[in-house]
């Protein structure tokens, strides 16, 4: 896998309850099998809790 892109991050948090904490996110990227890389990215995420999935793409991608 290059560089995630939204549509690989929706599908590999799917199913996750928010507000949620980092751990939490990394577990239901690993349970959704997500590829590696994407599940280290979050688990390298600088902020500790996410009020919803839109948190998440703006701290991976920047927007």
């Amino acid at each position: 896998m290059g560089k995630p892109n939204p549509i690989d991050v929706q599908k590999a948090l799917k199913g996750a309850s928010y507000p949620s904490d980092r751990q939490s996110l990394v577990e239901q990227a690993e349970k959704n099998h997500a590829d590696r890389a994407l599940v280290d990215k979050v688990a390298g995420l600088r902020r500790d809790r996410f009020d919803g999935p839109n948190d998440v793409e703006k701290e991976i991608f920047g927007s």
